[in-house]
């Protein structure tokens, strides 16, 4: 993948690692085989999933956990680099496909309410889980972004599924291996098991819910978020959705989503 561009900005922005114990052929290749668009033409009866073996799932517990450091950046510039990541809690590992970015300044973010006892966490150093209840239902995960005080986040939108298929299917209440198994925000909440006690957990720390690196996406689509009518225009319109390009596991609707 090129290095990351910068994308259209509508306010004015604020200023990983082998294991040479690990088996990285049988993980990596695994999860690259989901990132690379010649692997993913899914058969639209049965998308194509990836799943390690049990031989092989244990490699999780040696893979690298992101740095704090890695967070501290504008969401802007967070949000398409956490795609092909994982997210691990227990045996369940999920790899992110899907986000959006929220800034600062941002009519669309949680941290236009300024800090309360919910948004707290999206003002703490990036690196935490921020974790919330849409309309009272869905639990949705966003990765805290930014330097402390600065009020950004990502929400994690859609995730394909690596191990712990039968927990994931149970968490959801779904017996399915298609894309609406993970194809939404609230869906990934529930697959994880997290609740809104889970917010400003620590993602970089090992421990409940981690995230791990993963390959870069060889192609990304971007487009507008989804679901912030109430926002000012020019952030309903801004293009700070990201997802991989060439897989199934990604939300409605796709068709707003374009090369960048």
């Amino acid at each position: 993948m090129k290095r990351t561009q910068r994308f259209k900005r509508v306010s004015k922005p604020k200023k990983p690692i082998p294991d040479s114990e690990l088996d990285e052929d049988s993980a990596a290749n695994l999860s690259t085989q989901l990132l690379k668009s010649k692997s993913t033409r899914i058969n639209p009866k049965r998308p194509k999933i990836l799943s390690l073996p049990t031989s092989t799932s244990l490699t999780f517990d040696h893979m690298t956990i992101l740095p704090r450091e890695f967070f501290q950046i504008d969401a802007l510039d967070l949000a398409p680099r956490l795609l092909g990541k994982f997210l691990k809690r227990d045996n369940v590992v999920l790899q992110i496909t899907e986000v959006e970015a929220y800034r600062p300044n941002d009519s669309a973010c949680h941290g236009r309410f300024g800090i309360t006892a919910r948004t707290a966490p999206v003002f703490g150093p990036g690196g935490h889980a921020y974790v919330y209840l849409c309309y009272g239902l869905h639990t949705m995960l966003n990765v805290v972004a930014d330097k402390e005080g600065n009020g950004a986040a990502v929400l994690i939108r859609s995730c394909a599924p690596i191990s712990g298929m039968d927990t994931i299917q149970e968490r959801r209440g779904k017996k399915t291996e298609k894309p609406d198994l993970l194809n939404g925000p609230g869906k990934i909440g529930q697959a994880l098991g997290i609740s809104t006690e889970w917010s400003n957990h620590p993602l970089h720390s090992p421990g409940g819910l981690e995230l791990l690196d993963g390959p870069e996406p060889e192609n990304i689509l971007v487009g507008p978020r989804v679901g912030i009518d109430y926002a000012l225009p020019e952030h309903v319109s801004a293009p700070w959705r990201f997802a991989i390009a060439g897989t199934a596991w990604i939300s409605a609707p796709k068709n707003t989503l374009r090369p960048p």
